[in-house]
């Protein structure tokens, strides 16, 4: 019975504070400090950059280029940002952003295994052949045990091996 007293005393007691139930979360803590802040619009970190990167993997190349142009905009001197913003440009065949990010990149990072990847690998999409094996040969030299590398020259390889044909020749598909 003393408890139940107990029980009911603590229970007015807490009802005559002026606490707001809607301003606790679920964890004790105020709502405030657990706010979602995913639209904030100025990073400290590189969150736009691993966020970018992560929809890059996925696929998403549209948000990706969007992820990677706000780090941009924020941080206009990062090569990694610049990078991010060129492979994804590439992506979606935005070519004429992707050839300012690249020259952008050139005295920065002109002499790295990454840049000389991602440039070759945007003139092979481009159908540049001939510029993509210069950059993907630079980049074997740098390292010619890197195997992105590698695998960028096979894949050139195979895209020259493959015949071209002309709209016209694809009506019986």
């Amino acid at each position: 019975m003393k408890r139940l007293i107990f029980v009911v005393g603590a229970m007015l007691l807490t009802s005559c504070s002026d606490v707001n139930m809607g301003d606790l979360s679920s964890f004790g803590d105020s709502a405030a400090s657990v706010k979602d802040t995913s639209r904030a619009d100025y990073y400290t970190d590189d969150q736009l950059i691993i966020s970018g990167r992560l929809q890059f993997r996925e696929g998403n190349y549209g948000k990706s280029y969007s992820l990677f142009k706000q780090a941009i905009n924020e941080h206009p001197r990062d090569p990694a940002a610049w990078l991010g913003y060129a492979a994804s440009a590439d992506m979606l065949r935005r070519f004429d952003q992707s050839k300012k990010a690249y020259s952008r990149l050139q005295p920065v990072i002109g002499n790295r295994i990454e840049f000389h990847n991602n440039l070759g690998y945007s003139y092979l999409l481009q159908g540049e052949l001939v510029a993509a094996r210069r950059s993907f040969l630079r980049a074997y030299d740098l390292d010619p045990s890197n195997e992105i590398t590698a695998n960028n020259l096979e894949l050139l390889r195979n895209s020259a091996n493959f015949p071209k044909r002309g709209f016209d020749q694809a009506r019986g598909i």
